[in-house]
């Protein structure tokens, strides 16, 4: 070692770098470093030399804007001169590509490929002559004070050294496998990003040669900030100590501890078996800890948002403004439910298919200081205590423990095997064996009415703080596609279709609508942590074109985890968690209600009766209980009620399923169950308005999704008041009735109404603003369309013209679409009169077309639709026509009953509204390259406005001015 000193003063031309004072440095190897320096030869070399010692590198990135400590006068320039070294260092160990290893000039390491990684450095200490110390005072150098050296040579051809890196604001360093402190650190990166603030995430623990380490060195020392993210294993690994040093030396150290706390890491400062450098990085975190920056399993969001306001604040950015998002849209659908109760099991189960089983081997890095050696350590076959080399001797280091460690916790290291396992352990010893590797999407799957939706629900509430948003979208087949493009909003992204042309060409509709789903796929499964829950998922295709569920979902998810509920027993190859009846004891709870009464023996055998009538089903127990919370009746009297009840056999509902049907015969219980609570409404309500009743009867034919209950209402308005339905019952219920005399159920308010649905277990309450929005259960709606799929459907269709914000109300538009025109090989539901249908597709069909089309690049299903619109007016306008040569051809008395005018105004409004029709699908088309099929619609508008308006009309010139702009893109094409 002595020639190297030599041959390093020889050939010394820059500056020396000092990291220790005089005093210290006679007694420390290693800490004063020489560096080499031709500053006439620095421009001309293409490639950077390594320093015998494996120092930082010397080199700022020339496009930094950021006051680096490389521009200190201390640190001299790029080192050219090569020297000449006699023993190489072996290169880390390292399982992944070594293509990856190195970090790239523009943007982080990736870590998918090594960070399972169980190979660590071993605890082989190198080497290094102490320098004579410089009389000069000692400065602060970027160099750390443990300088690692590596001999291995670095190709001139090296992309990695030739091209200029990028210049970062943060640096953010961590040290372990686990996968959800990998998660954590990516997506604190992704929102620091996002808020304009360029990082570097590592853990440098994993590169494998020094390239590597060169280039995040000169990272570490370019960065105006420096986030140490401190878990149990940070402090076993001696690059993670020298970041916090560094970085607290600098003053510009914002530590966040990961599953530990400072009470536990300053605990290790009264123990005697940690050395000099520990300590100071103990001590360096305390001091830094200003901000109280904790992150747990609860607080991860939290955490990540208040990292993100005090770097932008220090480095003087303005808040990222989000994009515009529709007021109204909240993240989870319903309020948390604070009756749930039980599926424990079935929550954990989801939360090691997801994350984990929590415990996760960690290799230990013995050796806080020097270089490794190559060799690594693996894991015990036996539980075995956390140690770290420590002066020859290994030492326990478990966190918040300081006690004197155990006789066997003790060993000469040179009177063992160098293969020695040892295992860090941060709640349980766990053996290899019993770690689970984690997926990205679970299904819950179960019969209907058993729970689904209220697990997913509990599940999204208790651990929201891990991801950064919880996204919910009803998987029903019809409104699945509009669902998915629904989350735009959420995220912030415009998915509208091409105004102009694209890259100097038009692109088609199939082309547009995939850009849209790219753009969410592209924003959704990235490093950001979601939640994504599909609710309600009925089939694994695309209902509209037959796409596969894996077009939607891709196979790689990034952060995002995504839970499915549905029916099907099987979802692709992803992972299920069979959802099974709930227990007797919390069958029982439910049954008791929300008032949670005691009843007498015999009482509690009936609530046993109903609990095997209804297959133990949640819903049904959920309504049940609370028939008997608010009618105040005993179980006994409502058994009775609703055993006395005859459902009749009704054709099936042309609107219904399969699936619906099967289920509504195979539960006839259930159905006894919401025929009393319909009853029950309306000797509620006596001879009023029956609004409650008639708000459940049309909200059936609403999508399955939350509604505006003034919306509800008024749809409800237009149901005519029919008979009694429920009159064949009334002496058989006389009795049961007379128990809820006093209960209060009779309301008066639409919101009152609303809330009576509520409390009877048939509706719920959402997180929808402006105003009152209600669900329905699924099986409400079903049982309701079975009562009544005439009246209710059509006032449904007509109240529906009355929405305000059509983007909040997507999904009940296109329900009233799919009723009126039907869709594939389902027919119409409701028959419209001519002057209603009018009104009905100028005030919902073409707003409703028009909005898939430009804001959501729906242009497929937005011109079919417009397609069956000009189809029914056009049978519209033939009867009409026919009507007319019919009065024509009639006799004189017939003539005196038919109002000829009232037909003559309506004709033409069909007609006109027809044109508006072809001239808006021309406008469209020519959005995606269809000039000729534009050309002769616009023709045909252009010949029934010239007959109608006349030449000179303002609607005529514009549509001349569509047909002029299709005929000019097609002579351009």
């Amino acid at each position: 070692m002595k020639g190297i000193e030599e041959e390093a003063e020889a050939s010394l031309v820059g500056l020396t770098i000092r990291t220790s004072s005089p005093a210290s440095s006679s007694s420390k190897k290693g800490k004063d470093l020489l560096q080499t320096n031709n500053n006439n030869a620095s421009d001309s070399s293409p490639s950077i030399k390594n320093s015998p010692f494996n120092s930082p590198s010397l080199v700022s990135p020339p496009s930094s804007a950021f006051v680096s400590a490389l521009q200190s006068p201390y640190i001299s320039p790029r080192a050219t001169t090569p020297i000449t070294t006699h023993k190489p260092s072996p290169p880390l160990s390292y399982k992944g590509s070594q293509s990856e290893d190195v970090p790239s000039s523009s943007y982080t390491p990736p870590s998918d490929q090594y960070e399972f990684s169980d190979e660590q450095p071993s605890d082989r200490k190198l080497k290094l002559s102490a320098c004579t110390p410089d009389p000069a005072p000692p400065r602060i150098s970027f160099s750390f004070p443990v300088p690692r050296v590596s001999l291995a040579k670095v190709s001139v051809s090296s992309p990695a050294t030739n091209t200029k890196l990028r210049s970062s604001d943060v640096f953010i360093g961590f040290h372990g496998q686990n996968p959800n402190l990998v998660r954590f650190c990516k997506w604190l990166k992704s929102e620091l990003e996002l808020q304009g603030i360029a990082c570097f995430v590592a853990d440098r623990a994993k590169y494998s040669d020094t390239q590597s380490h060169e280039i995040a060195d000169r990272v570490i020392c370019s960065v105006t900030y420096g986030i140490v993210v401190v878990s149990c294993s940070s402090l076993l690994n001696y690059l993670s100590l020298e970041e916090v040093r560094f970085f607290a030396q600098k003053k510009n150290l914002i530590p966040i501890f990961y599953g530990t706390g400072p009470s536990e890491i300053m605990g290790l400062l009264n123990c005697n078996a940690i050395d000099k450098e520990c300590k100071e990085a103990i001590d360096g975190l305390i001091k830094s800890h200003e901000f109280k920056l904790e992150a747990n399993e609860t607080n991860w969001r939290s955490c990540v948002g208040k990292t993100a306001t005090i770097l932008r604040a220090k480095l003087g950015r303005k808040s990222v403004v989000d994009k515009d998002i529709v007021e109204g849209i909240d993240e989870l659908p319903f309020p948390r439910n604070r009756s749930f109760l039980g599926r424990e099991k079935e929550i954990i189960e989801m939360e090691m298919a997801l994350f984990g089983n929590g415990e996760y081997l960690e290799s230990t890095t013995p050796s806080t200081r020097g270089e490794a050696s190559g060799q690594s350590e693996g894991l015990a076959d036996e539980e075995s205590d956390v140690v770290s080399t420590r002066n020859g001797k290994f030492i326990s280091l478990e966190l918040g423990k300081c006690s004197e460690p155990r006789s066997e916790a003790w060993s000469d290291p040179n009177g063992g095997k160098n293969s020695l396992k040892r295992l860090l352990k941060t709640k349980k010893y766990r053996n290899n064996s019993n770690c689970k590797s984690s997926t990205n999407v679970v299904c819950v799957n179960g019969v209907p009415g058993i729970g689904k939706t209220e697990l997913a629900l509990e599940f999204a509430y208790r651990y929201s703080q891990r991801y950064k948003m919880v996204l919910w979208v009803g998987g029903e087949a019809r409104y699945f596609r509009q669902n998915l493009l629904n989350l735009s909003f959420s995220l912030g992204l415009d998915v509208s279709a091409d105004a102009e042309k694209d890259r100097g060409r038009l692109r088609s509709f199939d082309e547009q609508e995939f850009e849209a789903f790219k753009r969410i796929k592209r924003e959704l499964f990235r490093d950001m942590p979601y939640l994504l829950i599909i609710d309600n998922l009925e089939i694994e295709k695309d209902w509209w074109e037959g796409k596969d569920l894996n077009d939607l979902i891709p196979r790689n998810t990034g952060g995002t985890h995504v839970l499915i509920t549905t029916r099907l027993p099987k979802v692709m190859t992803f992972d299920t968690v069979q959802l099974s009846v709930l227990p007797s004891s919390d069958a029982m709870v439910l049954l008791r209600g929300r008032r949670k009464k005691d009843y007498p023996v015999e009482e509690v055998e009936v609530l046993k009766l109903f609990d095997e009538k209804l297959g133990r089903l949640s819903y049904g127990l959920w309504v049940v209980g609370s028939l008997l919370s608010e009618l105040a009746i005993p179980p006994s009297a409502l058994f009775e009620a609703v055993n006395k009840i005859q459902i009749e056999e009704r054709s099936a509902s042309p609107f219904l399923n399969v699936i619906d049907e099967q289920y509504c015969k195979s539960n006839p219980f259930v159905a006894k169950v919401l025929a009393f609570s319909l009853a029950v409404l309306e000797q509620a309500e006596g001879n009023r308005n029956l609004l409650s009743l008639k708000m459940l009867l049309v909200g059936a034919w609403f999508a399955p999704f939350p509604i505006p209950v003034n919306l509800l209402a008024a749809a409800a308005k237009n149901m005519p008041t029919g008979g009694n339905r429920f009159s064949k019952w009334n002496k058989c219920l006389s009795h049961t009735f007379a128990w809820c005399g006093g209960c209060g159920l009779g309301r008066r308010s639409e919101e009152d109404a609303a809330f009576l649905l509520v409390r009877l277990g048939l509706a719920r309450i959402t997180n929808r603003q402006p105003g009152c929005w209600i669900q329905f259960h699924p099986i409400t709606q079903t049982f309701a369309r079975r009562r009544d799929y005439i009246l209710a459907p059509k006032a449904t269709v007509q109240g529906v013209r009355k929405i305000d914000n059509p983007l909040l109300n997507l999904d009940h538009l296109w329900a009233s679409a799919f009723l009126v025109f039907g869709f594939k090989s389902e027919p119409p539901l409701v028959q419209l009169q001519a002057m209603d249908m009018v009104l009905y597709i100028k005030r919902t069909a073409l707003p409703l077309a028009i909005t898939a089309f430009t804001t959501f690049s729906r242009c497929n299903s937005a011109l079919e639709l417009l397609k069956v619109c000009t189809n029914v007016l056009e049978e519209v306008e033939k009867s009409f026509v026919s009507q007319i040569q019919d009065w024509r051809q009639g006799s004189l008395c017939w003539k005196k009953k038919t109002n000829k005018k009232v037909d003559e105004y309506v004709w033409q409004d069909v007609t006109l509204l027809k044109a508006l029709l072809l001239e808006t699908r021309a406008k469209l088309l020519l959005r995606g390259g269809h000039f000729d099929s534009g050309e002769e619609l616009c023709r045909t508008c252009i010949s029934i406005r010239t007959v109608m308006l006349g030449h000179n009309h303002d609607l005529t010139l514009a549509a001349q001015e569509t047909l002029a702009k299709l005929v000019r893109m097609r002579s351009k094409i």
